[in-house]
């Protein structure tokens, strides 16, 4: 045997005990006559004793030992003289009577410790020598741990985990597919899912009543710190239920993961909040809850005729931030800095002090009175010390996200978005559709398959804009964690909504065809729900990237730098796939990029 313990379990206990332990150096250190190697493994980190003394041919081999060499050491348990009670093994240490180098190493170009001298790019380019830092390997735990737990909560909820194929058909309505050519059917192509949408769907027609899949996603969009071009899901679907059986199932599941994993109560019901309202007081279909600074609409106290900018706004809202007052003017320039950015897009910011001695200064004193900023006071809930911030625009729901970026932007600056405090809420009645200024028409907000609001489907014909969704998100700290929906069961409301987001009869059938077709032999009422795995994940072990949590995740332009992909193909296998690359338009992209 390599070993016959780990480097993480041996106790004071064990003291007299002959072991042979197996792993990588993590560090050395030469102390007079004796050299101490600190050996690590997946488990753990153990000391080990070289004495010059006792065996000076072996020392004398340890004191040649690199950082990260594997080697194999054999000694006897003994009870340190100096404990470290910061290690779980800081009571003992192995004194070595036999060692064996199984592996050298060259040196690491960082240091394989928490806090890394090793910058992302670096650490992504040799990922696997990052995964060796405890912390970064306690997230794929806590991952694994994660994962254990789902599958068992939903076991015992009787869902059956169903594997969905990775090459199915491309469905252009949505994010972008990642799509593969097929050698054998020549000119023709396979997409990478989105999700397992459609086929969980089947599921539910063929019977299976509950399905989940932990299951590979792919979208090929634009990224940021929670996006990666392939993810995770915890996807769900049931049938025979409505929106509160699947909302009282998953917030059972999520209650249980706190509890588990970070020993947090969620509340025994979850707020839940209409994404009209959610919008109207935090300008987000994901609000943080964590803190306050709710919007305040200010059309009746700040439009009287007074100030252009705000008398021909079709929107005017402010946020109080308590106790900044004191804000100077470098602070309140950096601020408007913030909203003008393209980020934001906010043309400019209107503040008002409301000084702890009584005194009111504003970025528009001359276009307001004292009366009328002690009106805003009022309305606004303000106490002397606090800071009023206020935007205004010609479109109400773009101005409320602006305000909801720079109210994002004071909780971080103030401390108050703390990731061991946990503010969970599900967001209900969203909009059925959504407009799309780049498609010049109505798109789905989630998918073609929502149900329209029973109450709402006498405007579908006259009022599209007006109907809301039987849809829901579970909203974690700002974060959308998981969303899902009822789905259509009825053929012919399927058709009506096709030909509202202006499908053809031949393209809905060309693309969705299967599932019509199968909807006519009997489909049950279902609905389903898809949690984000990396998000969730990231959320619970503090994370400020999903990256962090993934074994090998892709950087910010899509590549993966260690395995150095995507990269070219050999003229022969483009010649395979009937495929041609046009080699100016690459060379006019690339330059552009």
């Amino acid at each position: 045997m390599y070993r016959t313990k780990t480097n993480g379990e041996l106790r004071l206990e064990n003291a007299g005990e002959v072991v042979t332990l197996a792993g990588w150096v993590q560090r050395t250190r030469k102390m007079g006559g004796m050299t101490f190697v600190d050996l690590r493994d997946r488990y753990g980190i153990t000391q080990i004793v070289f004495n010059n003394d006792v065996d000076a041919e072996l020392c004398e081999r340890a004191n040649k030992l690199g950082r990260e060499y594997v080697i194999q050491v054999k000694g006897t348990v003994a009870e340190r003289s100096s404990k470290n009670p910061k290690m779980a093994t800081g009571d003992i240490e192995i004194i070595a009577s036999e060692l064996n180098v199984l592996s050298p190493s060259l040196t690491p170009p960082f240091t394989i410790e928490d806090n890394t001298d090793g910058g992302d790019d670096l650490r992504m380019k040799y990922r696997y020598l990052d995964l060796r830092r405890s912390c970064v390997r306690k997230n794929l735990e806590l991952r694994h741990q994660m994962a254990i737990l789902i599958r068992n909560y939903l076991d015992s909820k009787n869902f059956i985990e169903v594997e969905t194929p990775i090459l199915i058909g491309s469905t252009p309505e949505g994010a972008r597919d990642f799509v593969v050519p097929s050698r054998m059917n020549p000119g023709q192509f396979y997409a990478l899912p989105q999700s397992p949408q459609t086929l969980k769907q089947l599921l539910m027609v063929a019977g299976f009543d509950r399905y989940f899949q932990i299951a590979k996603c792919f979208r090929d969009e634009d990224l940021r710190a929670d996006r990666q071009p392939e993810f995770t899901q915890i996807d769900c679907e049931m049938s025979f239920v409505d929106q509160d059986d699947v909302l009282e199932i998953f917030e059972e599941m999520a209650r249980m993961l706190f509890k588990k994993i970070r020993n947090v109560d969620l509340p025994e019901k979850l707020q839940q909040m209409t994404w009209a309202e959610a919008m109207r007081r935090f300008g987000s279909d994901k609000p943080d809850l964590r803190f306050g600074m709710e919007f305040v609409e200010l059309m009746d106290v700040m439009k009287k005729g007074k100030f252009s900018v705000f008398d021909d706004a079709a929107y005017i809202g402010g946020i109080c931030v308590p106790g900044c007052a004191s804000y100077t003017r470098k602070q309140l320039d950096q601020l408007t800095d913030f909203v003008k950015r393209p980020q934001v897009g906010a043309k400019g910011l209107v503040y008002v002090k409301y000084n702890a001695d009584g005194t009111v200064k504003s970025s528009v004193d001359k276009f307001y009175s004292k009366e009328d900023l002690a009106e805003l006071k009022t309305k606004m809930g303000a106490n002397d010390g606090d800071l009023v911030l206020i935007l205004s625009g010609d479109n109400a729901n773009k101005t409320r996200v602006q305000l909801c970026s720079l109210r994002l932007e004071m909780g971080d600056r103030l401390g108050l978005r703390d990731k061991n405090v946990f503010k969970c809420l599900w967001i209900i009645d969203f909009p059925l559709f959504e407009w799309s200024d780049e498609e010049q028409r109505l798109m789905a907000t989630h998918h073609p398959f929502t149900m329209p609001n029973p109450d709402d489907i006498p405007l579908l014909d006259e009022h599209p804009e007006r109907v809301r969704a039987k849809a829901y998100d579970f909203v974690c700290n700002g974060i959308e964690v998981g969303g899902g929906s009822l789905r259509i069961h009825d053929t012919n409301l399927q058709d009506k909504m096709f030909k509202i987001l202006g499908f053809t009869e031949e393209r809905a059938q060309a693309q969705f065809g299967f599932l019509m077709n199968a909807f006519k032999y009997g489909a049950p009422p279902h609905a389903g729900l898809a949690f984000g795995f990396d998000r969730f994940v990231s959320i619970l072990a503090g994370l400020d990237s999903i990256r962090d949590c993934i074994a090998f995740p892709k950087n910010n332009s899509g590549r993966d730098v260690m395995l150095d992909a995507p990269g070219t193909l050999e003229p022969k296998q483009l010649e395979e796939l009937c495929l041609k690359i046009d080699e100016d338009r690459v060379k006019g992209e690339t330059e552009q990029q």
